[in-house]
């Protein structure tokens, strides 16, 4: 069976439409099957997935479609994991991937998961124990020795704000140690 197959039935199984879920598997393939940022209105507008449990979309009340996104979402990893090639981005025609969209410093290579929100964004590197924050155009590295990063709540208001779940817990973003 076709990954193309495979997505169509899955779209039917979950009520989605065969773009919505083919534009989630483009994401979840740029996340590396980890996480996934999108923008589509049958999911809810603009939304993070983030394997591990963590899921924010645009209708944040409208708990029955999270749910089903959710479970969307998990299921597009797993066929992703089984197929990672079929899910990458589109590449420019010099083959080179869009770089106007890698803000975080290049030596930190590809995240294990990246997203964010208005002018905040985040990109975490499990490999070397580093997390990339930018606010506006401020670019902030964190040390995350010691911690196992598995999801990301971002707080909007005055003052956007950054907490990651950990195996220890829920960890601040300012509780950890700047890079210099």
């Amino acid at each position: 069976m076709t990954v193309e197959t495979q997505l169509n039935a899955i779209a039917d199984k979950h009520g989605f439409s065969q773009a919505a879920v083919r534009q989630l598997y483009t994401a979840i393939g740029a996340g590396k099957g980890n996480s996934a940022q999108f923008s589509h209105p049958e999911l809810g507008g603009m939304g993070q997935w983030m394997r591990g449990g963590t899921l924010m979309i645009g209708e944040m009340s409208n708990q029955a479609l999270k749910s089903r996104v959710d479970a969307l979402s998990n299921e597009l990893a797993a066929l992703y994991a089984e197929a990672p090639a079929t899910a990458q981005p589109a590449q420019s025609t010099t083959g080179k991937q869009d770089s106007a969209a890698q803000w975080w410093p290049a030596k930190l290579g590809t995240p294990s998961a990246s997203g964010g929100q208005n002018s905040l964004h985040y990109a975490y590197f499990a490999q070397s124990n580093r997390l990339a924050v930018q606010d506006g155009k401020r670019v902030t590295l964190y040390d995350t020795t010691g911690y196992q990063i598995g999801g990301v709540s971002q707080q909007q208001g005055r003052e956007q704000t950054l907490q990651f779940s950990s195996q220890k817990g829920t960890v601040p973003v300012a509780s950890l140690p700047v890079v210099v």
